[in-house]
């Protein structure tokens, strides 16, 4: 990869901060991070993220929120960036039936703003990140990036709009981008509500873990270090100005399957408490990522058991410490 200038959004976060580390070691131009951190999880987790980023000279903080269209102004106004990946968003599902609106400010007008800006900047690369979520209940398996969408959270909604808008300037501003549906991440330093991460927490203090409906729902689990893989090849990809594309393992689990797989890592059983099944959820998410091989020579390479076992070893560190 050639020396750029990256902006990346929301890279304090689980997937952005494993994100820089890769971008700063392989020595960019600039990596320049906008996050506001958010409140959703406890602050200080994020800045422990990034604690040796702070450190590296072609690293760059600024804090600030991506609704805030004038101080992102600010920042386009002391810098060119040759590329912007796009992480930054209100997310999860459960959370977005109690504020739509909230997930409307960040998730659509702030990429607007992003998109706005890049435009009257001259940007020609931007890499939005979407979700799995976007493809809802009726899709067929596994999903491929043609199906019809029917999202059936707010969450998913605002991943779709995004996606659209991202056509839209595609379309009319000449930029290259690619978005990228992100298939169920994890790995360590995986945000605390996500249920891996959530799970090992539970099991860890013998406290009881809360499995919504039978536990037979489906997903996709994506290491972080397979979708590292495709966000730094989406960077350099330019054949076609506008694509949609998967990125997962494409092999399933059950929510059940995961639990075992975990208490094995983890050398502790699980207490389960079975809840009533969530509005909002998805049954199943299954990948087809046969377009992100033949566009980004996409190959995952970590199968959850293995992912599992590395994320169990993090978590058993952190532990300790």
């Amino acid at each position: 990869m050639s020396k750029k200038r990256f902006l990346v959004t929301g890279g304090a976060g689980f997937i952005g901060s494993h994100l820089v580390d890769r971008l700063l070691a392989q020595n960019p131009a600039r990596v320049t991070v906008v996050d506001n951190f958010d409140e959703f999880y406890d602050q200080h987790t994020k800045r422990f993220n990034i604690e040796n980023h702070l450190r590296h000279p072609a690293y760059r903080l600024i804090e600030t929120d991506i609704r805030n269209f004038n101080s992102l102004r600010q920042v386009f106004s002391e810098e060119h960036f040759d590329v912007i990946i796009h992480l930054a968003a209100k997310a999860g599902v459960r959370p977005s039936l109690v504020d739509p609106r909230g997930y409307e400010e960040v998730n659509i007008a702030g990429t607007v703003n992003l998109l706005d800006l890049a435009h009257k900047n001259g940007i020609k690369k931007f890499v939005f990140g979407s979700s799995s979520s976007v493809y809802g209940p009726t899709a067929v398996a596994p999903f491929r990036e043609d199906a019809p969408l029917s999202p059936i959270s707010p969450y998913a909604a605002t991943k779709a709009a995004g996606e659209l808008l991202c056509h839209t300037y595609s379309y009319l501003h000449g930029i290259n981008i690619t978005c990228l549906r992100f298939f169920t991440v994890y790995g360590p330093r995986q945000r605390p509500d996500l249920a891996i991460h959530k799970f090992a927490r539970l099991i860890a203090s013998g406290r009881p873990i809360p499995v919504y409906g039978d536990g037979l729902a489906e997903r996709d689990f994506t290491y972080i270090d397979d979708i590292l893989q495709g966000v730094l090849a989406s960077v350099e990809y330019e054949a076609t100005p506008f694509e949609v594309i998967n990125l997962g393992e494409s092999a399933t689990v059950t929510v059940n399957q995961m639990i075992e797989l975990l208490e094995s890592a983890l050398g502790q059983k699980a207490v389960i408490d079975r809840q009533p099944a969530q509005p909002g959820d998805m049954p199943r998410t299954h990948a087809d990522i046969s377009k992100a091989a033949r566009l980004l020579g996409y190959k995952p390479t970590t199968p959850v058991e293995a992912g599992l076992k590395k994320f169990a070893d993090w978590f058993k560190r952190g532990a300790k410490s």
